[in-house]
This record gives C-alpha cells, sequence and structure tokens, in this order.
C-alpha cells in the first residue's frame, strides 16, 4: 500500500522530531565511518526531510515507481547523506547498508546516483533540480496527475541563471502542483556565501511564488509551511527555510566551514556524546 501520509490538522509533531532525531544520528554514523562528509548540511535539513517522508509525501516504499507518488528531488546532490539517512529510516533501503557511505561500488555516493533506490535525478551538477523539477510538474499536470513535485536546492544554487529561468518558467504556467524548498543555511564551499541574494522570500515573490520563510530547523513551522502550501492554489509554492548547518551538534554548529567536515577518529566519540545529550534535551 502507498504511503499516503494523512495530512492531519494536528501531526505528531514529537513523532517526527524524533525521526528528525534518527536521520541525525545516521547521517554522523555514515560520516564517521568515512571520516568525513557533508555532515553540516545533513544535520540541518534532516528536519524538513523528516517532515517530507513522514507526514507530506505520498509515496510507497515498496513500489517506488508508482506513477501517482509525490516526488522528491534533492537538486543539492552532496547533501545525499541525508536524504540516505531519510530512506533507510522510511523503509527504502536497509540501515544496515548506510555503513557503505562513500565507499567504492556503493550506492550509497557523496551525491546521489540515480541508480539508487528512491532518488528520482542526479543532484551533481548544481542549479539543475529547479528546471527538471518544472518539467515534471508540468508533465504530471498534462497527464491529470494528482502528484506533487517538491524540489529541495539551496541558496548557493540561486546564483545560477538557470535556477532563475526554471522559477520564472514555473510562474508562468502557474504550477501549483510545485513546491520549492529553499535550504538557506548561508554556507558555500569555501565559507559565508559569495553573492548576496537577500531578500530571498521576496524574490521568490517577483517571481509569481507564494513564498513562505520560516526557522527550518522548527519542525512546528516546517509543516505549517507545508499545509500552506497544500492548500494554496493557482501558484508555484515556496518555502525558504533558514537552517543551521551541524544543528543538533552544537561543536559543529559553531564550525565556520562546515561545508565538507573532516573529524578526527580521536573527536567521534566525543561528538556522538555531545549529539546524544542534546537530542535527550529535545525529547524532554
Amino acid at each position: 500500500m502507498p504511503r499516503d501520509n494523512l495530512h492531519s490538522e494536528t501531526p505528531d509533531l514529537n513523532a517526527l522530531r524524533f525521526r528528525a532525531t534518527n536521520l541525525r544520528r545516521h547521517v554522523l554514523e555514515m560520516a564517521r565511518g568515512q571520516g568525513q562528509g557533508y555532515v553540516g548540511q545533513g544535520l540541518g535539513i534532516a528536519d524538513l526531510l523528516a517532515a517530507l517522508y513522514f507526514h507530506e509525501l505520498r509515496y510507497d516504499p515498496r513500489n517506488l515507481t508508482w506513477p501517482d507518488r509525490d516526488r522528491f528531488l534533492l537538486s543539492t546532490g552532496h547533501y545525499s547523506i541525508a536524504l540516505w539517512a531519510a530512506l533507510a529510516e522510511a523503509g527504502v533501503i536497509p540501515v544496515a547498508e548506510l555503513t557503505s557511505y562513500g565507499t567504492d561500488d556503493s550506492r550509497l555516493d557523496m551525491s546521489t546516483l540515480d541508480t539508487t533506490p528512491g532518488v528520482e535525478i542526479i543532484g551533481g551538477s548544481l542549479g539543475q533540480g529547479l528546471g527538471q523539477g518544472v518539467g515534471m510538474a508540468l508533465g504530471l499536470r498534462l497527464d491529470g496527475a494528482p502528484a506533487r513535485v517538491f524540489v529541495e536546492l539551496s541558496d548557493g544554487e540561486m546564483q545560477e541563471g538557470a535556477t532563475w529561468e526554471a522559477a520564472m518558467a514555473a510562474g508562468h504556467f502557474k504550477l501549483d502542483n510545485l513546491v520549492a524548498l529553499i535550504d538557506c543555511n548561508g554556507i558555500q564551499a569555501d565559507g559565508p556565501m559569495v553573492l548576496n541574494m537577500e531578500p530571498v522570500a521576496d524574490k521568490w515573490r517577483a517571481f509569481g511564488w507564494a513564498t513562505s520563510e520560516i526557522d527550518g530547523n522548527d519542525m512546528a513551522a516546517i509543516v505549517a509551511a507545508l499545509r500552506g502550501a497544500r492548500e494554496a492554489s493557482g501558484q508555484p509554492k515556496a518555502i525558504v527555510l533558514r537552517t543551521t548547518p551541524g544543528k543538533g551538534v552544537p561543536t559543529l554548529e559553531r564550525r565556520e566551514r562546515a561545508h565538507f567536515v573532516r573529524i578526527e577518529p580521536g573527536e567521534w566519540n566525543a561528538l556522538m556524546e555531545e549529539f546524544e545529550r542534546t537530542a535527550e534535551t529535545i525529547s524532554d
């Protein structure tokens, strides 16, 4: 049976927070195996992916080609560590397989592969995801399909012209089955954002998108924004999520360069203990 998340007006936020904590634990364990990885981004969007896979998306873990499934497109392919965690938690791939993250011949590469179950697009070339999402949303509408398309993209990708071409096309075609999820974590490969993209939300509104802006690590705010996007019609929807790289591990949250994190073997135990202490505080 498809996982038709029921979109309850009173979802169990604590259950979703518990899922997000599990995703973060998976992310840390995957990175620990390699001693490195895109940990900051993975921890930062765990709340969003928990809300999507365990509340908002319609999909069938046992039938990934179900025609009426909602499509989730990870434009930032290097965020794959978070997607692998979500797919494992959702039962799409075995949890035990997460230990192969980043190893030779693994299905769980450090950037997405479309040969991995549950992956809709390859996202390694940044700035391409929204355009593919526009095409999918338009095709689904022409087919009369009920499915929606959710595209995660980053603030860094907004520096690419292809992103705004796609945003313009979506506004023109009034693709109200399309939701852009813009992860604004303020960082790029070498530090802070190169170009100032503010005001982000107003830019999307100017392109004809119904836009909200939220704390991307606040589960209640994420669920409310997704509900608002579901209920609105006549326009594509954008949710600007202000996230914290390394969320849930204070030491990583304070790192100035958190794009690609390398951690010495002797540091992992302390980081995992710090994460578990923080997780206990959140669950209390």
